[in-house]
């Protein structure tokens, strides 16, 4: 069985799928924040404005985690956790819930990295050991 670097196949970077599912994950946390902030709204004030910048987020996380493999997309998720911090103005859980996220996203972006990087250097290791 040869494991030249023309027989393996391509894998996806740990770092992408991890930023991408923390994304996917958030475009959720954006919902069901906009279904709070509709709750939370005063009697005969616009709906539109809450679900335009509920709907703007989630299509930015959207964006982000389908650019994840890219640095542009790593900055467009990184602004996408500070957004999620700052919506805690108008829905205050956000606050909590937008640091936690941040957090899981800081751990992603390093945890991914590591994985990717011992992941090269095993795949070198095995291409010195089977030319």
């Amino acid at each position: 069985m040869s494991s030249s670097p023309a027989a393996r196949p391509r894998r996806r970077s740990a770092r992408a799928v991890l930023c991408s599912a923390v994304l996917t994950f958030e475009v959720f946390v954006v919902l069901f924040a906009a279904l709070v902030a509709f709750g939370l709204r005063e009697p005969g004030t616009s709906v539109g404005p809450i679900w335009g910048v509920a709907g703007g987020l989630a299509l930015l996380c959207v964006v982000a985690a389908g650019l994840v493999r890219r640095p542009s997309g790593i900055w467009l998720g990184s602004a996408v956790q500070l957004l999620l911090i700052a919506s805690g103005v108008v829905v205050p859980t956000m606050f909590v819930m937008g640091t936690v996220f941040a957090a899981i996203w800081v751990v992603a972006l390093v945890l991914g990295r590591r994985i990717d990087q011992e992941r090269a250097e095993r795949e070198a290791v095995e291409d010195r050991l089977n030319p």
